[in-house]
């Protein structure tokens, strides 16, 4: 089922060149005073190494479908978008297409946490399993297999790293940093988020085995911010072809990861060019993430939005 996109509104004045603040591995955000215009770009990371080669049109899909999830979701937590049309405020020379790959966002006063929430055995939590069934801090049941669903989707937080690996840490952990009560703030939104998101996207044949948020206050009010969703930050599975035993087929970067892992990379920059099959898989498998969740094409998508 279609849903609608978030009404984007024209604001009136001069055209910025805005000053880019930061680059992050896919994402550059500038200064628009108050706002901020955040860019996704068609870079691809892997292993948090910047690829040389991008993903021609990764951008657009990752911000329209964060845009789906942030419309979708709105009624669980409030979310950092305008409604803005970037191409009404700012100029930036370097992005094409600005109004498919970029918003513009209140500033937040971001909480420096990964909020991760996992309800199947994969990645990270199924190597930590293979060790010890209490994985970041989670006791789980003795003899479950790689992707099996859990008894419960469980939240492992961690902490965000500018470069290099994010680090897990046990909700214990985060209560000691950000204080007992935001702790479970957190927990309990992100868990609210991913069963609402996991529910709609079952009836789209999609797996929503993992994914991360990131939070922030605005105006004093704990705010859902930079994306939500995406294949860049979650694990999503054709429900059809799901078995466990195995990594079951996906529709996010994981293709490009077990390419380069057969490369035998050592997974230190600079990352090795992507030849054009793996390129062109990782972007049909993008458009079918978008399709598949929202019910429409990235193409239909943007031409509704433009109409």
């Amino acid at each position: 089922m279609m849903t609608a996109s978030l009404p984007m509104a024209p604001m009136a004045g001069h055209l910025q060149s805005p000053r880019l603040l930061r680059s992050g591995k896919v994402r550059d955000v500038y200064d628009l005073g108050e706002h901020l215009l955040m860019v996704a770009s068609d870079r691809i990371s892997a292993f948090d190494v910047v690829l040389p080669t991008p993903v021609t049109g990764k951008g657009a899909i990752l911000t329209q479908l964060s845009n789906h999830w942030f419309a979708r979701l709105a009624g669980i937590v409030p979310n950092h978008l305008t409604g803005i049309v970037p191409s009404t405020v700012a100029d930036v020379a370097s992005a094409d297409d600005l109004d498919a790959r970029a918003v513009v966002v209140r500033r937040a006063e971001r909480i420096d946490i990964e909020c991760v929430v996992r309800g199947y055995l994969a990645g990270s939590a199924w190597s930590a399993y293979r060790h010890d069934p209490v994985v970041f801090g989670h006791g789980l049941p003795a003899g479950l297999s790689q992707a099996a669903e859990l008894p419960e989707p469980i939240f492992t937080p961690a902490i965000k790293a500018d470069s290099g690996h994010d680090v897990t840490i046990t909700v214990a952990d985060l209560g000691g940093r950000v204080g007992a009560d935001l702790s479970v703030r957190l927990e309990r939104l992100s868990l609210e988020l991913y069963h609402a998101a996991r529910a709609a996207a079952e009836r789209s044949g999609v797996i929503i085995a993992d994914t991360k948020f990131e939070f922030g206050w605005i105006d004093g009010e704990l705010t859902l911010i930079d994306e939500a969703l995406t294949p860049d930050s979650s694990r999503f599975w054709d429900a059809a072809l799901y078995a466990t035993g195995i990594d079951p087929p996906s529709f996010d970067k994981q293709f490009v990861r077990d390419w380069l892992a057969d490369t035998g990379w050592d997974k230190r920059p600079p990352g090795p060019e992507l030849p054009a099959a793996v390129v062109d898989g990782t972007h049909a498998r993008y458009r079918e993430a978008f399709s598949r969740l929202t019910g429409t094409t990235i193409d239909e998508w943007l031409a509704g939005r433009a109409g």
